[in-house]
């Protein structure tokens, strides 16, 4: 019907009616979007302000604040929020990444005064360790992980603690802080009152027409169907149900087959007679399998979102916000158990099911299931959580937010290429519309928002194994800001302005995983790192009340020949052993109940236990104590709002003071008519003059 270009294009500066969606939405139009502004005075190749190009498009002016005023003005309220939200959370990525730098150089300056890494590289203490597979591997010297137990002092120390509670009270702070910027932003705006104003939002198109079928299907029947049944969306239901449990165990079979791949390589790798492949086994283990974890995370990521997109539309929600809400539990909840799924394994399940020496836990009935660095699994923890985390934003920042658009900028150019020339040959400036279809369309801010949540959670979940992670989250974000705003003013199409008096359904969402990483945080310390069993060891079983003789505590002893028949190494480097030792809290092979727990494993296990409760209500006290002294609106907005109030009532009681002298000046009227005329005019005018007094109030 629509054939040429400038039918199937329309070009709006605002849309106050919600048909123009309805007609796109059954193919009518093409396309709808409010134009860019753009004067002839300026010779810049954007299609945005001078002042917006300028002070905020551009990577040169990251240290300034953003112009969120002229942001809202030119965009809207809603992408007003979201960057003003992305600056306060920015900005308040400094302190934490201050102290992050903080701790990370005191486990640098300490490093060496560790006792328990001391005794890990110490040669002479002959610690001599089962073998870490069967058959090809061989015993080993602990002095051999010299290099993984200092490594992990890095991240695993007494001020690791302090960071985890620091983090913690930070979140709640970053959450107050925004609640403070959001009200005065409010206030500025003049958004108080936008659920009086906008109490009825029009059906999405989709809704509607569904809703037209249904009726047309039911137009014999007398009543007519006005809203669709809960019987109506019950197959939408079952399909997202379904969907997302199967997507949820993809994402598991995707973590056990890295699982697998690790183990399966280990094994070979150790069968190499190569002896610098057998040394580097572990090291080229990890960084191809986090490796490939990124890949699977990064693919899954966009599979994910679309989905998430489909089920939504299944559930036919009934308007905009509605189906904007549902789209981002499902979302948040796919890409969330897809990023952190091998940061969980890695933090909470390696080593922990792997048996002991010559009861081995065993996959497929062949290889040994993997077990933690002899440093402890948090080093291992560090390397996965910063190479995704680090991987996932230059990626995706070089990747899908830049390279993707601009080369689907570059097929529209193309396609438009014709309409152009052709305006050109006819001595016309190219239409508006003209340049600005070729922009990518606004698919709205949930990408945006998810993007900076999925990061929050890595500075929050996993910052006990991390301290580092701020200071990476907030040097990425410096860039992110000035790259979305780039995007907005020159890469995508004009955006619909829509007032919005909050982020909505994020709020919650931070605030949840807030509240989550507190018992995650706490988690990691007590039964990830060894900073629960150093402690136990000091003020229980060390008998200069020192760390010395804390690594032969942890380790339990083995007798050699217990082995099963084909797993003992054939030929020994280190001649013949009779007794290895492995790290865990078991009884030795001469005692009574040989290789069972020991009583310090249960002590040790009530300790973590204990740390989990105390530093989870410690944490949460801390933080309602913190959101009680800082107070949700600022000084300055309520002294605005005390003068505006004391206005209204000297307005009110001057309205009262001149209502009640006009009623005075009636009555005097009154009295002087009763004494010039007669009684029968007398009564007309007291009439007349009580009408007016009834008149005024």
């Amino acid at each position: 019907m629509f054939k040429s270009f400038l039918e199937l294009v329309i070009c709006l500066r605002s849309f106050s009616f919600p048909g123009i969606s309805t007609l796109i939405a059954k193919g009518a139009y093409e396309a709808a979007f409010p134009l860019h502004d753009v004067s002839v005075r300026f010779e810049i190749p954007t299609r945005c302000p001078l002042i917006l190009h300028e002070e905020w498009a551009r990577y040169g002016v990251f240290y300034k604040y953003q112009p969120i005023d002229l942001v809202r003005k030119y965009f809207g309220e809603k992408v007003g929020l979201y960057f003003a939200w992305l600056g306060v959370y920015t900005q308040l990525l400094i302190p934490a990444s201050i102290v992050g730098i903080i701790v990370f150089g005191y486990g640098v300056a300490t490093v060496d005064a560790d006792i328990p890494s001391l005794e890990m590289c110490d040669d002479r203490l002959n610690f001599t360790m089962c073998p870490l597979c069967d058959g090809a591997c061989d015993f080993w010297q602990l002095s051999t992980a010299c290099g993984t137990a200092r490594a992990s002092h890095l991240f695993d120390n007494p001020a690791t603690v302090f960071f985890a509670v620091f983090m913690s009270l930070w979140a709640v702070l970053f959450l107050e802080h925004w609640k403070r910027r959001q009200i005065s932003l409010n206030f500025s705006w003049d958004l108080t009152g936008i659920e009086e104003d906008e109490v009825h939002e029009h059906p999405r198109p989709k809704y509607e027409t569904i809703l037209l079928q249904k009726r047309q299907r039911k137009k014999n029947k007398k009543k007519k169907k006005n809203e669709l049944t809960w019987k109506d969306r019950l197959p939408g239901y079952f399909i997202n149900i379904s969907s997302i449990l199967f997507m949820f165990g993809l994402t598991f079979s995707v973590v056990f087959s890295v699982v697998i791949y690790r183990i399966t390589v280990s094994a070979l790798m150790a069968m190499s007679s190569d002896p610098e492949i057998k040394s580097n086994v572990r090291v080229t283990v990890t960084a191809t399998a986090v490796i490939i974890s990124l890949v699977v995370i990064l693919i899954l990521d966009e599979i994910y979102g679309s989905v998430a997109a489909w089920l939504t539309e299944l559930e036919i929600p009934k308007t905009d916000t509605s189906f904007e809400e549902r789209l981002v539990l499902k979302a948040f909840l796919l890409k969330f158990m897809n990023a952190y799924a091998p940061i969980f394994y890695v933090a909470f399940f390696k080593g922990r099911f792997a048996g002991r020496p010559g009861q081995y836990m065993y996959v497929f009935n062949h290889y040994r299931m993997e077990e933690c660095a002899p440093g402890g699994c948090l080093i291992e923890l560090c390397i996965q959580l910063s190479i995704i985390m680090l991987g996932k934003q230059l990626i995706q920042n070089n990747i899908f937010e830049i390279g993707i658009p601009k080369l689907k900028k570059l097929v529209r150019a193309l396609k438009n290429k014709g309409t152009v020339e052709k305006e050109k040959e006819e001595e016309k400036a190219p239409q508006q519309w003209n340049l600005d279809y070729p922009l990518a369309a606004f698919e709205g801010l949930t990408p945006e928002y998810m993007e900076m949540i999925i990061q929050f959670g890595f500075v929050s979940l996993f910052v006990a194994s991390f301290p580092l992670a701020p200071v990476f989250a907030l040097l990425n974000n410096v860039i992110e800001i000035r790259l979305d705003a780039k995007k907005f003013v020159t890469e995508l199409r004009r955006p619909v302005a829509a007032r919005a008096k909050d982020i909505g359904i994020w709020y919650d969402i931070l605030s949840g995983m807030g509240k989550f990483a507190v018992i995650i945080n706490a988690f990691v310390i007590s039964f990830t790192s060894d900073f629960i069993p150093r402690l136990v060891y000091q003020y229980m079983y060390s008998p200069t009340g020192t760390m010395h003789g804390f690594i032969n505590h942890t380790l339990s002893y083995f007798n050699v020949s217990s082995l099963k028949p084909g797993t003992l190494p054939s030929n020994s480097m280190l001649g013949e052993v009779m007794v290895c030792r492995y790290k865990d809290y078991r009884e030795p092979p001469w005692s009574p109940n040989a290789y069972q727990f020991s009583k310090d494993y249960w002590c040790v296990l009530a300790a973590r236990l204990a740390f989990v409760i105390l530093f989870q209500n410690l944490v949460m006290f801390l933080s309602h104590v913190v959101a009680w002294v800082i107070p949700d609106v600022p000084k300055t907005i309520m002294e605005q709002l005390k003068r505006e109030k004391k206005l209204l009532v000297d307005v009110f009681l001057r309205e009262e003071k001149e209502k009640f002298q006009l009623i005075q000046s009636l009555f005097a009227k009154e009295n002087a008519l009763q004494s010039e005329w007669p009684s029968n005019y007398t009564n007309t005018s007291s009439a007349f003059l009580h009408y007016q007094y009834q008149t005024v109030y």
